[in-house]
């Protein structure tokens, strides 16, 4: 899939999990949209749209903007896309941790960098991914 390319309503499951806003400044040259599930940098701690990129860490959803312009990220349980072919998750994934794919989609492997997206809490009956993100140490094993 292709990462976003506008904001998003991205459905947000309440299930009393933990939740946790955090500020943060975008990094130079990149947009990151409202709904997407946003990473930072772990060497600068610039957030950006989650991908398959080397050092990011997970942090939750692009909530919003702040007055000043740095992005407003809430960990919490969202729905999320699934991935396709070797990276769909089936009901044999649920409570694993899932991969980001791209800034809206999660899957199995994720690809060459398997940056951590969250655990996968439940497949909804429209087929979307309901995932917590931001509230666990997600560690590669």
């Amino acid at each position: 899939m292709a990462a976003l390319t506008a904001n998003r309503n991205t459905q947000e499951i309440l299930c009393h999990s933990q939740k946790f806003r955090r500020i943060r400044t975008v990094k130079s040259g990149c947009t990151l949209y409202v709904g997407a599930i946003a990473a930072v940098d772990g060497t600068t701690g610039k957030a950006q749209g989650a991908s398959d990129t080397a050092g990011l860490i997970v942090l939750g959803r692009a909530e919003g903007f702040a007055a000043d312009g740095r992005i407003i990220i809430k960990s919490g349980m969202f729905k999320y896309d699934n991935g396709t072919s070797t990276e769909a998750l089936g009901q044999a994934d649920i409570n694993h941790i899932v991969y980001v794919v791209d800034d809206h989609t999660v899957g199995k492997v994720g690809g060459s960098n398997a940056i951590p997206a969250g655990v996968l809490r439940e497949i909804d009956s429209d087929g979307m991914l309901i995932v917590e993100v931001g509230n666990l140490a997600l560690v590669n094993a």
